[in-house]
């Protein structure tokens, strides 16, 4: 996830010029049995046909797991509703490329867009453009810099992926009898402000327990480096109870150094929630014991919400009749024991 808020992503088709657009296609039917994309059910009255709507889509370009599944999960719950036009731009990781695309959408009167910017304060400019323009804008994840470019926000909480991890830790040496044990942390790229939120929420449900972190490396959200930067953590650190890996898709570099190193006397922790490594939780054979969400699916749910907003309604199970303007995806901790709920949510490194 070498990029600024949260990560990069993907929408992996032709396009024509920097500005070009991808037609969506209408569908009753679900996704091809397997998949393994999330969707949202829908079971009130929000999940009857109603005005058909067309949702533009923008988003960076996907190099790795977390992105590609973004992409996925907002196609799949668009082919959910046979009232939703979904219009994809392709991916890219240039700011003013994105922003020509999503200036394509507007240009081409979408009826709601949703945008996960690159850059959210590079972006927020042509949100308001479109808001200007009375298209409402869903920001998904990497906000932009005022409201006054978004209708509504989705995204994942940094702080509370921290605090989880720590807890859960924190709990599993309790139940081990172990008063000062050694806890690692394999972080993301430092001078993100989301590491630095997962690092603090981490540091600080440690501390709850009268515990604290002990060796820290730092990597850039990619197998590369989470298995060189791991490497170096476990060479100087000789003994570990326990280590938690910030995402998953790194993960798979820092499994590689531990089984490198041989080392397995400890529990490891990841996060985002990836399928494999709810995989090898279920297996329950290794090091790998959980991992803390940090969902993917916030893309099906922005694609529910526009459509929702298309629609002129609101949240069907709420007292409120509008849409609410800003959605905190939890941090749920994924173990051995509620693992099978939520392989829905995986995805592939």
């Amino acid at each position: 996830m070498p990029s600024l808020d949260r990560r990069r992503f993907l929408w992996g088709t032709t396009a024509v010029g920097a500005t070009a657009v991808l037609a969506g296609c209408t569908s009753n039917e679900s996704p091809n049995a397997g998949a393994t994309n999330a969707v949202a059910g829908g079971t009130g009255a929000n999940s009857a046909p109603g005005k058909q709507v067309t949702i533009g889509f923008s988003a960076p370009a996907a190099d790795h797991g977390w992105m590609a599944a973004m992409t996925k999960n907002a196609r799949a719950q668009a082919e959910q509703f046979s009232d939703v036009t979904l219009r994809t731009t392709e991916g890219t990781n240039d700011v003013n490329q994105q922003i020509g695309q999503v200036e394509t959408l507007i240009n081409d009167k979408v009826d709601v867009l949703v945008i996960l910017p690159f850059d959210g304060s590079a972006l927020t400019e042509v949100g308001r453009q479109a808001t200007d323009a009375g298209i409402q804008v869903v920001n998904v994840d990497r906000i932009f810099d005022t409201p006054l470019a978004y209708r509504a926000w989705i995204g994942g909480d940094n702080y509370r992926m921290g605090v989880n991890a720590g807890n859960y830790i924190a709990d599993q040496m309790k139940a081990k009898n172990i008063s000062n044990p050694v806890i690692g942390e394999v972080a993301g790229i430092d001078s993100l402000p989301l590491t630095q939120q997962r690092s603090q929420g981490f540091k600080d449900a440690l501390a709850r327990s009268g515990f604290s972190v002990g060796p820290r490396v730092s990597a850039q959200f990619t197998p590369e480096s989470g298995e060189q930067q791991t490497s170096n953590l476990l060479q100087g650190a000789s003994k570990l109870d326990a280590l938690w890996n910030h995402d998953d898709d790194q993960g798979i570099g820092v499994l590689a150094a531990i089984e490198g190193a041989g080392r397995s006397e400890f529990i490891m922790v990841g996060g985002a929630g990836s399928r494999n490594m709810m995989d090898l939780i279920k297996a329950d054979s290794g090091v790998v014991k959980a991992t803390v969400l940090y969902s993917p699916s916030m893309a099906s749910s922005a694609i529910a919400l526009a459509r929702m907003l298309g629609q002129a309604k609101g949240i069907s199970d709420l007292a409120e009749h509008e849409i609410p303007a800003l959605i905190t995806t939890y941090s749920a901790v994924v173990h051995k024991e509620n693992v099978d709920s939520y392989l829905d949510v995986g995805f592939d490194s």
